[in-house]
């Protein structure tokens, strides 16, 4: 079977039309914020959304560095991590927080809703904790963790569970 020119120009066409899409998409997702959207579905409680599209192409940054304090966090090593808040006025809501993480250690998180209030964000989080150390039973409940933008690095600066 012979193929004219005139089909090898739709083929071309067709895919330059394909390209163009998709990188018309991509160059609109660079655009846009890190949440896509947001359910309108809400927990009745917390006000959190039951779930939200977060944008493929985000910053990355500030959740690899909370994820490194969550990760610390859960393998115990809460007292370095609080370390700075034993010099302040957040001392005892760090020994509360000490020992609330280890009575109910994180087991997992998954970022719910995200919030930017320059030169804070506030990653909130939906986690499963252990009833108890040693035990398998495990509950679901909302926390949040908030970083601060000082000189182009992210910190965290508050961390705020319910136990």
């Amino acid at each position: 079977m012979s193929v004219s020119r005139v089909q090898i120009a739709i083929a071309v066409g067709a895919g330059v039309l394909v390209l163009m899409i998709f990188f018309g998409y991509l160059m609109w997702l660079n655009g846009q914020g890190p949440v896509l959207s947001r359910s309108e579905d809400r927990d009745p409680l917390s006000g959190t959304p039951n779930s939200i599209d977060l944008n493929p192409l985000r910053d990355r940054t500030t959740e690899r560095v909370a994820a490194k304090y969550l990760d610390a966090m859960r393998d115990g090593h809460c007292q370095e991590q609080l370390a700075d808040w034993e010099k302040d006025y957040r001392k005892k809501y760090a020994a509360f927080i000490c020992s609330s993480e280890a009575q109910h250690p994180l087991v997992s998180w998954k970022v719910v809703d995200w919030e930017d209030a320059p030169p804070l964000r506030i990653l909130h989080y939906r986690g499963k904790r252990l009833n108890a150390p040693g035990q398998s039973a495990t509950y679901k409940e909302l926390f949040s963790v908030t970083l601060e933008n000082k000189d182009g690095d992210w910190v965290v600066t508050k961390y705020d569970a319910m136990y």
